[in-house]
């Protein structure tokens, strides 16, 4: 089975669904499919110092990247263009990922010329609170293009019921499906509780707590909560440094260090930028736990990845992944807002015996649930029935304008 996935950009930078698709590709391909990946080169504000329009092998999965000519909101890339509409014919099916974003819109515009099947999948962007952001824009937009990419795609890839269910609040039809990603154990951290790569690395971290929020520093992450919620913590209590790893994307990182300097705790406050190979290990090996209060969270692939290396996590409910870990008692779920926040923090502290539970629930919950071969399994069942759905149609289609033409 030839499977593309057409996604806006693939930069570490992007967070979960860069990773997600790359795994998406190695997952399938070890069943025995063709996928792999058409981009843009866009990196953050820059781009890829990558060659454009030639395969390139990143991690065992062809990557084919294309310039953006202008745009870089939307990513406009004639190139790109050109490749969908040579590339589509040749595919069984067509993965389409993020909505209002130029690049998924070509790629579904060339699918229904073609006839190939689609998925899309939204990243979250149909949850209230983003749907919310810039209305005016994305209604026109709806009103334009997705409206139909939505309405005409074989099935719309949500990864947890709490994404479809408020995806379904937007008015907008669809054929929903829930399938959870994975997560890549083999190529994760371990469940080594070492310390000493952490500390050697960052030394303030030395016989300190370390609560850890691993993502993009960006507006729906919740670092505004975060903040005031370990302003509560340190004052109180002096054993306790806040670790704030990942990428700032959208330039709000010297807005984060202004709420922490409000609170009196920006110098117990390391951020350690975009963290890869030994020191993600490092840190995942070293914190005392895991934080994510995002405002809004379709999955939350480093909730998964701080369970599979053994972390307590806490997280608001607003990460879609909450039911599951609250069911699981795999972590505390909590209100987004800096008050529960702090309280649940204070009570892995406080209580080794909880965060030590929760450690062990969430591991478990983490490799049963959100492996690849959990995750999978579904996702080619779901290629293959969309697929077959597709070629039944186009048979009954071509019967019926036979049958047409004889009379």
């Amino acid at each position: 089975m030839k499977i593309l996935h057409v996604i806006p950009t693939v930069a570490a930078s992007d967070g979960g669904p860069a990773k997600a698709v790359v795994e998406m590709c190695r997952d399938s391909n070890k069943r025995g499919a063709e996928a792999e990946i058409y981009t843009t080169n866009l990196d953050g504000t820059g781009v890829h110092a990558v060659a454009c329009g030639k395969p390139i092998e990143v991690n065992g999965v062809r990557i084919t990247y294309f310039p953006v000519a202008f745009s870089n909101f939307f990513k406009i890339s004639p190139a790109l263009v050109t490749a969908l509409k040579s590339k589509i014919p040749d595919c069984d099916v067509v993965h389409i990922h993020s909505l209002y974003q130029f690049p998924s819109t070509a790629a579904a515009f060339y699918c229904r010329r073609f006839e190939v099947p689609y998925i899309l999948r939204p990243h979250g962007t149909l949850d209230p609170y983003l749907h919310a952001r810039h209305r005016g824009r994305k209604w026109l937009y709806e009103l334009l293009f997705e409206r139909r990419n939505l309405r005409d795609a074989a099935a719309v890839h949500f990864t947890t019921d709490d994404e479809m269910r408020l995806a379904q609040d937007s008015g907008l039809q669809f054929n929903p499906v829930v399938i959870a990603l994975g997560v890549d154990f083999q190529r994760g951290a371990t469940l080594r509780r070492d310390r000493t790569a952490m500390e050697e690395r960052w030394p303030k971290t030395s016989n300190k707590k370390v609560i850890l929020f691993l993502g993009r520093i960006n507006f729906k992450k919740g670092l505004d909560i975060l903040a005031r919620a370990f302003g509560q913590i340190a004052r109180v209590r002096d054993d306790v440094f806040l670790m704030i790893a990942g990428p700032d994307s959208d330039g709000l990182g010297a807005r984060v260090r202004e709420w922490l300097a409000e609170e009196g705790v920006l110098d117990r406050t390391i951020f350690a930028g975009m963290v890869t190979g030994d020191d993600k290990s490092a840190i995942w090996a070293g914190a005392s736990m895991f934080v994510l209060p995002s405002h809004s969270e379709n999955f939350g692939i480093a909730v998964v990845e701080a369970m599979a290396s053994g972390l307590p996590v806490v997280i608001s409910d607003a990460v879609n992944l909450a039911p599951a870990i609250a069911a699981a008692e795999a972590g505390l779920v909590v209100k987004a807002n800096a008050s529960e926040m702090a309280k649940a923090i204070e009570r892995l502290l406080n209580d080794d015996t909880l965060a030590h539970r929760n450690a062990d629930n969430g591991i478990k919950l983490a490799r049963e649930s959100f492996s690849w071969d959990a995750a999978g399994p579904k996702l080619m069942e779901m290629y293959d029935r969309v697929v077959a759905n597709s070629r039944d149609r186009t048979k009954t289609l071509k019967l019926e304008r036979d049958v047409a033409r004889t009379q």
